[in-house]
């Protein structure tokens, strides 16, 4: 059973505890709901007999325990006995510390659609996000403390001990940044918008880019002069072409090239949640000259945890997509093999605004 009862029947998604011979030991109140079965019904009862998924599942799932790994399936239907099938996406991770056990959770794509919008189960996905910026802080302290143990044992060892001890740092490490990343998805600051000089942005972005990971690349610059200062908050703008430029770094060989461009479309307006338009007219592009997106992956780049690399965490696009909509704007992606696009539309300040 989940410890703590109130966090487990606050996650907004149906949500399924898996013993290691695949039983239900538990179930949060968003999985009666969906599946219209009760606790007592689900506790103890195969996870197969209960919940059907259109997919064949069997393989994947020994994977995930027998190599520790989560597992992600999307668009697949899934019902119960007592309900017709939806479409969801579903996500496996096996829990740290337990003797097999899976968390299995559950999202319907109508769901998913819903909890963008200001209401009530906006809430619910604020709820969400506090739990996994909780459980990221909570997580960080124990990996401080493997790392240091580590780093410690490390010394005095053989070659090849210090390669295992050298890993569990890398990983720790790795996971940390991870980490990092769904801390920053609990930031529910609104942006400080004022008006921006986009280019400046631009240059700061490459100039730390040129410094670090994008040292490979070459960069080239076309800019339009007159663009007018864009509606948006400097720093998380800047984050935002940090993670395009990085993305596109990784993707291009040596010697690659990063195109960073700005230009004025008048015509660009987006739809609002509200049904209103918004005109969008300010456009930076980061180009780069890499293999593309995976075609399987292109529709979705910018749902968390959607990655198109090995190893890949899926939250760069994902948090880049959420700083552009808190901030008005918009992003896209067009990509071909040896040319991807991301495209980033900006509301125009005011005349009448103070700079910074």
């Amino acid at each position: 059973m989940i410890g703590d009862a109130a966090l487990w029947n606050s996650l907004p998604v149906p949500a399924l505890l898996l013993g290691p011979d695949d039983t239900i030991i538990d179930a949060n109140a968003a999985a009666e709901l969906f599946l219209n079965l009760s606790l007592k019904a689900l506790t103890g009862a195969s996870v197969w007999d209960k919940v059907s998924i259109d997919a064949p599942l069997e393989a994947a799932f020994i994977r995930v325990r027998t190599q520790s790994s989560p597992l992600f399936v999307n668009d697949v239907d899934v019902g119960s006995g007592e309900r017709a099938p939806v479409q969801c996406n579903l996500q496996f991770a096996p829990l740290s510390g337990s003797e097999g056990q899976i968390l299995m959770m559950i999202s319907p794509r109508e769901m998913a659609g819903r909890m963008g919008q200001h209401s009530a189960s906006g809430k619910a996905a604020r709820s969400a996000i506090g739990m996994a910026e909780m459980l990221a802080h909570e997580i960080k302290n124990p990996l401080a403390g493997i790392t240091g143990a580590a780093q410690l044992l490390s010394m005095g060892l053989s070659s090849e001990d210090l390669e295992l001890t050298d890993l569990i740092v890398a990983e720790s490490r790795r996971i940390v940044k991870l980490l990092e990343q769904v801390e920053q998805f609990g930031n529910l600051r609104p942006p400080a918008r004022r008006p921006v000089n986009l280019h400046d942005v631009l240059d700061r972005a490459r100039q730390s880019a040129k410094l670090g990971f994008g040292a490979h690349m070459s960069f080239v610059e076309d800019y339009d002069p007159s663009l007018p200062r864009a509606l948006a908050d400097a720093d998380q703008i800047l984050q935002v072409v940090l993670n395009l430029i990085k993305n596109a770094s990784e993707a291009g060989a040596a010697g690659g090239t990063i195109r960073l461009r700005s230009f004025y479309e008048p015509s660009l307006r987006v739809r609002q949640p509200d049904g209103s338009h918004a005109l969008l007219p300010l456009q930076v592009e980061v180009q780069d000259d890499g293999p593309g997106l995976p075609p399987e992956i292109a529709q979705e780049v910018f749902e968390p945890f959607v990655s198109g690399r090995e190893n890949g965490t899926g939250l760069g696009l994902a948090l880049v997509s959420k700083l552009m909509a808190e901030n008005g704007g918009r992003v896209s992606v067009e990509t071909v093999p040896g040319r991807t696009v991301f495209r980033l539309s900006f509301p125009r300040a005011p005349e009448s605004a103070g700079e910074n």
